[in-house]
């Protein structure tokens, strides 16, 4: 299984990181670019499209890999291609927000019919809590592509552990899933590093956050609740407590919580003087740390408990260190580049 798992692996990175060249052209000829503009760094369009070399890379390889007798991973990989698609229509015309909402309720709701349910009450209950897990899940790694290698590199380290964790838990269709995932993103990160040559837009994260939260659930299913909590929260760690920095310092400035802004714990790393290439580094490393404690946690080194203790400590310490960051820009520090589709959020 590991040479076929190998093989699912390769093929996604080298269909990612070809694909993205002639998706760059067209969306170039097309006019599917983020224009340069405002407090925005990038000195001529960059384009989208990125999300589609990171989906085909994904889908493909998995689909030949494992066939379509796993009727749950192809429910995931169904949903999270619709989710791709909507993002990508919303690159190309920004949708409402209930729209959004709406269709990423009806796949989400598609998947747990599919068997993907996290166990938490043992009731009706559990099926609405996973629905609405997974959608905030996919909104928040959508929220945390904010800055050139961020999110591509938070993603390729968690889609790796939690590979390595579906390994250790015998879901060998789910790791070859999450191997062709964080290999595609791998494939399309030299089009993303700073500096960016192409975004992945809404149609990348969105399918990022989508698969990501699909496979966690997978791999907390029938777990007790402290494992569970920790299998949820650990790997996704770096988007929910971007989440909720974002949130908690525009609520407390009265400014709408979903309005664009750069307060995004990238952005206030940037100013703490570190470049943006760094930035997406130190998102990888204390991704790789939280990834690495849950992966313990599977393996009966760690208990759930002692491993959500020092996530918590990681994300007080982070808050406390950019509690004071000042998220205005200003005309003594870098700009921070911004994405169109970031002021929207």
């Amino acid at each position: 299984m590991s040479g076929t798992i190998a093989l699912a692996a390769g093929t996604a990175c080298l269909l990612s990181v070809t694909a993205a060249v002639p998706l760059r052209r067209l969306a170039l000829r097309w006019d599917l670019t983020d224009h340069p503009g405002g407090h925005k760094t990038h000195s001529r369009p960059t384009p989208y499209l990125g999300g589609v070399a990171i989906t085909v890379g994904t889908v493909v390889p998995t689909v030949i890999t494992l066939g379509l007798a796993d009727l749950q991973i192809i429910a995931i990989l169904l949903a999270a291609a619709t989710v791709s698609l909507l993002g990508l229509i919303d690159d190309i015309t920004p949708l409402p927000a209930a729209t959004r909402l709406i269709v990423e309720t009806a796949v989400a709701i598609g998947v747990v019919f599919s068997g993907v349910q996290a166990t938490v009450t043992g009731t009706w209950l559990d099926s609405v809590l996973t629905v609405a897990w997974i959608i905030v899940m996919t909104n928040s790694f959508n929220l945390l592509d904010n800055m050139d290698g961020a999110l591509g590199t938070v993603t390729t380290v968690t889609a790796g552990l939690l590979a390595a964790t579906a390994l250790l838990q015998g879901h060998t269709s789910l790791a070859v899933l999450l191997c062709a995932l964080a290999c595609a993103c791998l494939g399309f990160l030299p089009h993303n590093w700073a500096p960016a040559r192409m975004f992945m837009g809404d149609s990348g994260s969105l399918f990022l956050g989508f698969t990501v939260a699909c496979s966690a659930t997978v791999l907390v299913m029938g777990r007790p609740p402290d494992a569970m909590i920790a299998g949820l929260f650990l790997p996704t760690f770096m988007a929910t407590v971007d989440t909720c920095v974002v949130f908690l310092s525009r609520l407390l400035a009265n400014r709408p919580p979903l309005r664009g802004g750069t307060d995004h714990v990238s952005h206030r790393l940037r100013r703490m003087g570190l470049g943006t290439r760094a930035v997406a580094a130190t998102l990888g490393a204390i991704t790789a740390f939280t990834g690495a404690l849950c992966l313990t946690t599977v393996s009966g080194l760690l208990s759930p408990l002692v491993a959500m203790v020092a996530a918590g400590a990681i994300a007080v310490t982070l808050v406390s260190l950019l509690r004071d960051t000042n998220t205005r820009p200003s005309a003594h520090l870098p700009q921070i580049p911004q994405k169109t589709h970031e002021r929207r959020r």
